[in-house]
């Protein structure tokens, strides 16, 4: 892994970023499979976008959990 995976994800851990949208960055940063369509989430499919993209979305704070 590289040092972008880890800072990002412990970025978005320490801001409270909802754990949906977490596993979908790091399935979509690792190339993974998405989920089976029963399963997406709103969340998991932004981030899973943001991961392919090896980005973080412009709009995290979004995502953090109320």
């Amino acid at each position: 892994m590289d040092k972008t995976y880890y800072e990002a994800v412990d970025k978005m851990e320490k801001m409270g970023v909802e754990p949906e949208y977490i596993q979908g960055w790091e399935g979509g940063y690792l190339g993974m499979p998405e989920r089976e369509e029963q399963r997406v989430t709103e969340a998991y499919e932004a981030g899973y976008t943001a991961g392919k993209e090896k980005t973080l979305d412009d709009d995290l704070d979004q995502w953090v959990k109320k």
